[in-house]
This record gives C-alpha cells, sequence and structure tokens, in this order.
C-alpha cells in the first residue's frame, strides 16, 4: 500500500459501516464490473415494481385486515436474488399471513404458479433459543425459477384479530420516492362510527375521499412515485405521509400501555430474594449505599438477562411476569423494564419506560399511535433524582445512553408521571477519551509491522463493546481487520486481543498486529510517509445556506479528548525529516501535535480536545480555520532517505570516483 493509504475519515464512521455490513450481510455482493457499451440500454434497477396497490379495513372492534398486491417486473440477476426469497413478520397470537396468489409469468406468455409446499412458517430468527416468544414468525415463500424478464406477481393478506390494544388501532404509510414504483395505490376503509383522526402529508392528498352506503368512510391515493415531481422528497426522518390513530391524545395512549409496561401485584417470592440479594440487605458490608445498589440492579438486567432483539411492540406490548423473565434469563425491550422495575421499585422510585419516537417529530403536531416508537429506556431514581438507563445494549456502562437516544423526548409511561414528555438530557457519567498508540517497525526491505492499541470510554467505547460483545471470539479478528482499513491500514490482522466487553468498569481496550509488505519502496528517493496515526475526525466545514434559511451550528458531538502517538523504528542509515508541530487553541476545541526523530526512531502524537458540543453558526469562518490547520497539519509527511541495497563494492569498475548526496524535497 502506499503509506498516504493509513489516512482515513472520521473515527469509527468507517468501522460502523463495515461492521454493520459483516453482521447483517451473511453473502456479500460480488463487485459489477463496469458495463461494455453494448449494455449501455440495460435497465438500471435490478427490478421494477409495475403495481404495488394495498388495501386496508378497519373494523369498530380494532380488527383489521391488510391486502397488498404487487407487480414485479425482474431486470436482471441482482433482481432474481432480491426476489428469490419473500419474507413477511407477524405474531400469531393475534395475527394471520395469507398468501392466495404466487405466480411468475414469462415472457413467452407461459405462467407458473408457487406451490404451496414452497411456503414455510417458522419462527422469527431472534427468538429461535427463546421459547417464550415463538408466537413471533416469519412466513416465507421460495421463488423457484425466476429469471430476468420474468413478472412476478403476489397478494399477500395480513388478518389482525384481538390485538391487545383492541378496540384502538392505527396505521403508518409512506409511499416510495426511489423511483422503482411505477404505480402505487393506496385505499382506506374505515368505520364511520369511530372517532378517529388523520394526518395527510399535504403534497401527496388523497385522489378521493367519500363515504360508502354501508357507512363507512373511503380514502384512495393513486400515485406514480417513478414521476419525481409527483412525490417530492422528504428530509430523512420525517414522518410517514399518512397518519391515521383512535388513539385521542398520547396521555390516552400511555395509559393504555401503562397497563403492560408496569409490574402489578406483590412480587413473587424469587423476585424479592434476588431484589434483596443485589441490595446487599442481607450483607452488614456497606454495599447499600443507593448508588452501588443501583449500579448492582441494572448490571444484573441489562448483562445476565440476555435481550432478545425484537422491534418494540412485536409482542402487542404484553409482557410476562417478572418471575417467568428471572427464571428464563431472557426478555425483549419490555420485559426486562418489567424485570427491572420489579426487582428496584422497592428501593428506588419506581421506574417508568421511556418510549423514544423513531421519527423526529413534535407531541403538539404528531398524532398518538404505538407505531412512532422504536426504542425504551428506563427512567428510575429518587424522588429528588432521577436518571435514565438502557437494559437492552447488554455492555453499556453504568448509566451511559447510547448517543443517537440522547437529548431526545421520550414518552413516560409508568406510576407517578407528573410530566408526560421528558427530555433525555442525560451525559456520559466520564470524561470521553480515546487514546490510540502505535509501535512499529519498518524495515529495511520496506516491509511494516506495527501494533496497535486502544483504549476508550465514551460513545466510540460503547460501539466497540457492542460490535464485540455480538461476535464470536473466532471472528475478532475479522472485526479488528474491518477496525484497521477504517483506520487506512491495509495490511493484515495477524492477532488481536481484547478486553471482556462486558468489564464496563474499566475502559474498553484493543490490541492488535497488522503487517504490511512493501510498504515503502526505498529505490524512490526520497521516501515520503505521513504520521502513522489515525486521522482526527472533525465536521466539515458547512456549506453555504441558501437566502431563506438560517444558518445551523457546527456540531461537534458529545465532548471528547483524543490522544493519539506513534513510535517507529527505521533501518540502520536512514536519514530524517521531520515536519513542524502545530498548536491551535479554541474555546469549542484545542489541537496540538508534536514530530520529532532521535537517531533511526521517529516519535509523533496529535492530541485533540472536543469541549463543546456546538459550534455556533456566526463563528463558521472561525471554525473554518481551525479545519485548515489541522488538515494541513494532518497533511504533513516525514520524509526519509535509506539505500535501497548493501553500500557499494569500491572495488566494483562501476564504482563513481564521487558520490553526490541524495537530493532532498523538502517536507
Amino acid at each position: 500500500m502506499a503509506p498516504s493509504e493509513f489516512r482515513r475519515p472520521h473515527p469509527f464512521r468507517a468501522f460502523l459501516v463495515c461492521w454493520s455490513l459483516f453482521l447483517c450481510s451473511p453473502v456479500h455482493a460480488q463487485q459489477q464490473p463496469a458495463p461494455s457499451p453494448d449494455k449501455q440500454a440495460e435497465p438500471q434497477t435490478p427490478a421494477q415494481i409495475e403495481l404495488l396497490e394495498t388495501k386496508v379495513l378497519f373494523e369498530t372492534s380494532g380488527d383489521s385486515r391488510k391486502e397488498v398486491h404487487t407487480r414485479v417486473k425482474i431486470n436482471r440477476e441482482l433482481g432474481v436474488r432480491q426476489f428469490a426469497r419473500l419474507n413477511f413478520d407477524y405474531n400469531r397470537a393475534f395475527e394471520s399471513i395469507d398468501l392466495p396468489l404466487v405466480r411468475i409469468t414469462h415472457p413467452s406468455g407461459g405462467t407458473v404458479d408457487i406451490l404451496p409446499s414452497a411456503i414455510t412458517d417458522n419462527p422469527n430468527p431472534a427468538v429461535v433459543n427463546a421459547p417464550a416468544y415463538q408466537d413471533v414468525r416469519v412466513k416465507s415463500v421460495r421463488i423457484l425459477g425466476l429469471a430476468p424478464g420474468d413478472l412476478l406477481e403476489y397478494r399477500v393478506i395480513t388478518t389482525v384479530s384481538h390485538h391487545p390494544l383492541a378496540p384502538d388501532f392505527w396505521l403508518d404509510h409512506s409511499y416510495d420516492r426511489t423511483g422503482i414504483v411505477t404505480q402505487e395505490i393506496f385505499e382506506l376503509d374505515l368505520p364511520a362510527s369511530r372517532v378517529t383522526q388523520i394526518q395527510i402529508n399535504p403534497r401527496v392528498p388523497a385522489a378521493s375521499t367519500g363515504a360508502s352506503d354501508e357507512g363507512r368512510t373511503l380514502y384512495r391515493w393513486n400515485r406514480s412515485p417513478s414521476k419525481q415531481s409527483e412525490i417530492p422528497k422528504e428530509p430523512v426522518g420525517s414522518e410517514p405521509d399518512v397518519v391515521l390513530t383512535s388513539f385521542a391524545d398520547w396521555k390516552q395512549l400511555a395509559d393504555r400501555l401503562k397497563s403492560f409496561l408496569e409490574p402489578t401485584g406483590e412480587p413473587a417470592p424469587d423476585v424479592l430474594a434476588k431484589a434483596s440479594s443485589l441490595a446487599g440487605v442481607t450483607n452488614p458490608d456497606p454495599m447499600g449505599t443507593p448508588s452501588v445498589r443501583a449500579k448492582a440492579f441494572y448490571t444484573f438486567v441489562s448483562q445476565k438477562i440476555r435481550t432478545i432483539d425484537l422491534p418494540l411492540g412485536s409482542t402487542g406490548f404484553k409482557t410476562r411476569a417478572p418471575s417467568d423473565i428471572l427464571d428464563s434469563g431472557y426478555g425483549t425491550a419490555e420485559d426486562k423494564h418489567i424485570l427491572f422495575a420489579a426487582l428496584a421499585n422497592s428501593y428506588f422510585g419506581p421506574a417508568r419506560a421511556g418510549l423514544l419516537p423513531a421519527y423526529s417529530f413534535e407531541p403538539q403536531t404528531s398524532l398518538p399511535r404505538p407505531s412512532a416508537f422504536d426504542h425504551l429506556l428506563t427512567m428510575t431514581g429518587w424522588p429528588s433524582i432521577n436518571f435514565w438507563l438502557d437494559l437492552n445494549t447488554e455492555v453499556a456502562p453504568y448509566l451511559v445512553i447510547p448517543s443517537e437516544f440522547r437529548r431526545k423526548k421520550a414518552l413516560l409511561v409508568g406510576p407517578a408521571v407528573t410530566e408526560l414528555w421528558r427530555l433525555v438530557d442525560t451525559g456520559l457519567p466520564f470524561p470521553a477519551v480515546q487514546k490510540v498508540v502505535i509501535d512499529a517497525k519498518l524495515t529495511a526491505d520496506g516491509g511494516l509491522i506495527a501494533k496497535v492499541k486502544y483504549s476508550l470510554r465514551g460513545d466510540n467505547e460503547l460501539l466497540l463493546r457492542v460490535a464485540f460483545h455480538q461476535s464470536p471470539k473466532e471472528k475478532w479478528k475479522d472485526l479488528a481487520q474491518l477496525l484497521s482499513i477504517s483506520d487506512g491500514f491495509r495490511g493484515k490482522v495477524t492477532s488481536v486481543t481484547a478486553s471482556d466487553p462486558s468489564a464496563t468498569r474499566e475502559p474498553f481496550t484493543l490490541d492488535y498486529e497488522i503487517t504490511m509488505p512493501k510498504f515503502v519502496d526505498w529505490s524512490k528517493k526520497p521516501v515520503h510517509i505521513p504520521a502513522l496515526l489515525p486521522q482526527i475526525g472533525l465536521p466539515d466545514s458547512p456549506a453555504k445556506p441558501s437566502p431563506v434559511a438560517a444558518a445551523s451550528p457546527i456540531e461537534l458531538g458529545t465532548p471528547l479528548e483524543v490522544e493519539t502517538h506513534m513510535t517507529l523504528r527505521l533501518p540502520p542509515g536512514t536519514t530524517i525529516q521531520t515536519p513542524a508541530g502545530t498548536s491551535v487553541q479554541r474555546d469549542y476545541a484545542t489541537f496540538a501535535s508534536q514530530y520529532s526523530a532521535k537517531g533511526t526512531t521517529i516519535t509523533a502524537s496529535r492530541h485533540i480536545n472536543f469541549l463543546l458540543r456546538q459550534v455556533p453558526a456566526n463563528r463558521a469562518a472561525d471554525y473554518n480555520a481551525f479545519l485548515r490547520a489541522v488538515r494541513n497539519d494532518e497533511a504533513q509527511d516525514f520524509t526519509l532517505d535509506h539505500p535501497a541495497a548493501g553500500p557499494p563494492n569500491p572495488l566494483s569498475p562501476n564504482f563513481p570516483k564521487t558520490v553526490s548526496p541524495p537530493k532532498r524535497a523538502k517536507p
């Protein structure tokens, strides 16, 4: 690799993307070669959905029927793979899935109906080892014989009967904006006798509304999303285009959910015994301070009760008895909250569930419905102090909430709720620090061997803890390889060790060794290499806002101190020119670097300290100057000169009478 490839964009951002692909994609897509000139007319999309028709009918009882009719034109082999299997999630306790039609029409006109034997019904993969949740299932159909040019057509009917939250009902629906749907039809059939609220994106109004002879209210949309002007782009994370609910307000929804997310009755004897043990009641040791007790309860539920990773509400928000959760050793997010409340409510103020929204919205203008939420936190504490816990990440240090959930508003569900919406205003319980130490050796043949050690506290710590916790040890080397790539190393990781992801009282540490043959070519004179350090992650300069748009502050994220240090040992006889260090100080961040050489050993260090979460928009010019100073420093190189071979033989007839010193480029 070239030395410049050591540089990387943002700390752990590339690793996050690679790790997500590593966990979620068991089969990696092959890199597609560039199309040849005679294939330029090939359709761009692997498959085109010619028709997506959805009809939803609600009854006054809360029961519903949803029918989806889809026709898909398969354009390429990738489209064949995408539609080789259709999966439909459901909960058989109150839902059923039927597939009355699955048909392939070939370009010749022949048709093939998929046989019922191709349809399977199995537990959701997340609950395979969790017998209590076997009702959460996936119905799948294998589409055999599909080929480019075929038309795939299928109908799916989902029936909901006796949902735990009935007779209330709700719905979210968004239209396609990718252009892969040629025509999209959406119909709503509602009982006129039920009071409902509906919110429709004004940019996609219904094509027709009206009432039927049976006393029902009908809505119908007929869109052509492939025409980009018809479906304007919406901001990422915005609310659905159509929202329907029978809940009158957020309080009514919270009251309904409270019956599921709050322990009822006296705790069972085994729950009481466990709570007493965790609280240290029977132990004369002064363990029983409130903070130590709270930490003991949190550590037990978060780490000892395995999280069943199902979407929030998959069980209809029904929860199991705390005694059953304790005995089984596993639970959904809702169940882990219930168990924590049953254990800890006698020692702290009552635990309340904090439901975090999946969309960016304001409670005052959004309609109440359970589908608005996708994560559950627990708020507990004492009358004078409340604190937030995430019981589901399993390896989060005590009081650490993942950064994507901080500073969001949560709907509180549970006892003694005086303020329905609360801001998750928690910060990190300790300073965020990230240290990277690199001990490297550059050989006479141009190879590089580097030992890299990470020590982390904070948000990046949690990212690595989760990654290594969710991966078996035999895969840790693969994770270290992904991390090395994100740091710019293109060599091979030969060994890796990591601290126990569950040992959350201490910083998470990771060590790996990487080898890179032919890191430099000594025959090229001089050789330039960068400081072998991870590049500091700084937000890009803000784009110039439009005249009508207000400038936004520059987000720096959670305050963080980053220290990186490199020691590089060079072959004997190497001469070195070092770059100059830099020092820049602002009230929002400080940066300093040092570079030195002693003999044939190079040392380099960079230290940045993010002091504030934001830089005000009116200081963009000052931030740009700070950013340029950091990036100019990172662009500096060490200049090396080393003979490519051994010393010349003076007896050789080709030995020159005079030897000019090699030219050196300015650093």
